[in-house]
């Protein structure tokens, strides 16, 4: 059985759906006050992520530069190191030719030291084996042709003239 009100604000029905009405208004904005809360807590969250994002970008932007800067150094120090190797080695190759000409002069001054003193020394026995040998033909011409008077009168005369040798010595 259905019953009929004569205004509506009498119908119990009505209040019931005031109260719910009420009701979904008040647990709505209790709602969307923690759902609001629990956004912005999210979104300050996820700014707060941004930044540190970014803050530790430009740190890894600052610490890319700088190892270009050590990388680029690295690579002119490197350089620089190969040129002094370079101008050490000209430098150790010129000073061991240097050396080895040094060397090979002293070498060729020896050589032609010994050669020099082996000819003197070939020289000198030349000089005596050519000594002995006008010696011993001198014996053998002198004992074959003078004899004893002979060998007195060139003794007499050497005796003579023994004064005017030394006074032109």
């Amino acid at each position: 059985m259905e019953h009929h009100y004569e205004y509506f604000w009498l119908d119990p029905k009505f209040w019931v759906a005031v109260s719910f009405v009420v009701f979904v208004l008040l647990v709505g904005k209790t709602a969307w006050a923690r759902v609001t809360a629990m956004l912005d807590e999210r979104g300050a969250r996820i700014r707060a992520e941004l930044d540190e994002a970014q803050r530790l970008r430009s740190e890894a932007e600052a610490m890319l530069r700088q190892a270009e800067a050590e990388r680029k150094a690295a690579q002119q120090e490197a350089e620089a190191m190969l040129a002094r190797a370079r101008e050490e080695a000209e430098r150790v190759a010129q000073a061991t030719a240097a050396e080895a000409e040094a060397g090979a002069k002293r070498r060729e001054r020896m050589a032609m030291d010994r050669i020099a003193a082996a000819e003197a020394s070939a020289v000198a026995e030349v000089r005596n084996a050519a000594a002995e040998i006008a010696t011993v033909a001198a014996r053998d011409v002198l004992s074959a042709s003078v004899d004893a008077a002979a060998d007195a009168a060139l003794i007499d005369a050497s005796v003579a003239d023994l004064p005017r040798a030394l006074r032109a010595a």
